[in-house]
């Protein structure tokens, strides 16, 4: 049997468990989340988690580039990383990458052939629970000397929170996936802070004070360090353009400034490289300042606020709620002033939709509507009325593809951003139209 076909048959084995990420957030909110399932597998796989050191990371918005930046600079140390991340955008085995590379194919067939005896012994695993043990394992198999965990989603019974990490991050806290952690940030950070282990050091970003009297209470309460980013680690921007944004970081305690320069752009990747900065440092890994500037110049993290195209623009983004419009809409004011968008647009059905339109109406030229090929994903014509009632200008086109089509004819008569964003399945499919027809 050829490689990608083994590959695709490995997918089909995975895909035949339950998985919770396809399912609808009713459904969600009644899941049976405990650790129990995966101590049992990982005990099964003989623990590979604990062979090497992690550092661990969940939050809202910001934990994906904070995990890729991390890893990056690690990367640049010396080290052998494994950074676990999900979704995943174009390719299943971008969730498990190993020194900036997601694993080959080849592995993944082979590491799924491995785990299925385990796996038969361990009743009512998901996909996820199950991808989260192949990621260990592949990290262990490869040698990796450093790990980076992006929990999935919540923390506290998210699959990844079965290991002992060197450092507990937290990032931006704001309001998704309510059905499951909560309708309020203090419930929200009360899932999140589910990570925080015992004498282990925890890392926040700046936070609202409802989430972050949280995190504090349990931090204290499991007596570990607290390092708050913009408090005790400051920050602030030195510059910015299209292609790249310099920060100063500095400590509360010392004088001296380390500068980084860092390709992701917005304000709010500032806020994350100075969470990634102080989480490695908190972390006790070893890595010099050098290795961090080099590590955070050169990171890639794809779909947040990714450029391809300068003229018209063309931009790809992974915003999918109220607070990440807010900060997208601010980057785009930034980059581009006094220029509108035609906006590619889907979401799934639990999204706060409405929000969304608040804070981008004036950004948006149109609305190109479309639904990517996922099961949560929400009718166009849904979408429709709630963009008529936000008094935004809308027309819905079918597939993602046709939809990409359309914003870059509207684009080139009038100059216009062509903007995908509301839906990571969405972007991830208008980067693949993308890429064929450049």
């Amino acid at each position: 049997m050829d490689i990608e076909t083994a590959y695709n048959k490995a997918l089909d084995y995975l895909y035949s468990f339950v998985d919770y990420s396809l399912k609808h957030s009713s459904e969600l909110a009644k899941a049976e989340f405990n650790l129990d399932r995966m101590f049992a597998l990982m005990e099964e796989l003989g623990d590979p988690q604990n062979t090497y050191p992690i550092i661990h990371v969940a939050g809202t918005k910001g934990k994906g580039s904070v995990s890729a930046l991390c890893a990056s600079a690690l990367q640049a140390g010396g080290y052998t990383v494994g950074l676990y991340t999900s979704p995943h955008l174009l390719d299943y085995c971008e969730r498990i990458q190993v020194n900036g590379e997601p694993i080959p194919h080849e592995l993944m067939v082979e590491l799924v052939e491995e785990i299925k005896p385990a796996v038969a012994r361990v009743p009512f695993l998901t996909t996820f629970e199950i991808t989260t043990a192949l990621g260990f394992l592949a990290f262990a198999r490869q040698g990796c000397n450093a790990a980076v965990i992006e929990v999935g989603l919540g923390g506290r019974l998210d699959a990844t929170n079965i290991i002992t990490p060197k450092v507990s991050v937290i990032t931006s806290l704001s309001y998704d996936h309510m059905a499951v952690l909560g309708d309020t940030l203090a419930k929200i950070a009360g899932e999140k802070a589910g990570i925080i282990k015992q004498g282990v050091p925890v890392v926040s970003s700046p936070q609202k004070d409802e989430a972050l009297e949280v995190l504090e209470r349990v931090a204290k309460m499991r007596g570990c360090d607290f390092t708050l980013v913009g408090k005790d680690i400051r920050f602030g921007r030195l510059g910015s353009s299209l292609d790249s944004q310099t920060l100063h970081l500095s400590s509360a305690k010392t004088p001296s400034k380390l500068v980084v320069t860092i390709p992701l752009l917005g304000e709010h990747q500032i806020e994350n490289a100075a969470t990634a900065y102080t989480a490695l440092k908190a972390s006790g890994i070893e890595i010099p300042d050098e290795s961090i500037q080099k590590g955070f110049s050169q990171v890639k993290w794809r779909a947040r606020f990714e450029v391809a195209r300068r003229d018209p623009p063309v931009i790809f983004d992974s915003a999918h709620n109220q607070d990440s419009f807010i900060k997208l809409r601010q980057t785009l004011d930034e980059y581009f002033p006094g220029q509108q968008a035609y906006l590619i647009f889907g979401a799934s059905e639990d999204k706060n939709i409405p929000g969304m339109f608040a804070e981008m109406k004036p950004k948006i030229k149109k609305l190109i509507v479309t639904r990517a090929d996922h099961p949560r994903a929400l009718e166009a014509e849904k979408i429709i009325e709630l963009a008529d009632q936000a008094g935004v200008e809308s027309e819905a086109v079918s597939p993602v593809e046709a939809a990409l089509a359309r914003a870059l004819e509207l684009s080139k008569n009038d100059g216009s951003i062509v903007l995908s964003a509301g839906s990571m399945f969405v972007t991830a499919e208008v980067m693949q139209a993308w890429r064929n027809i450049k």
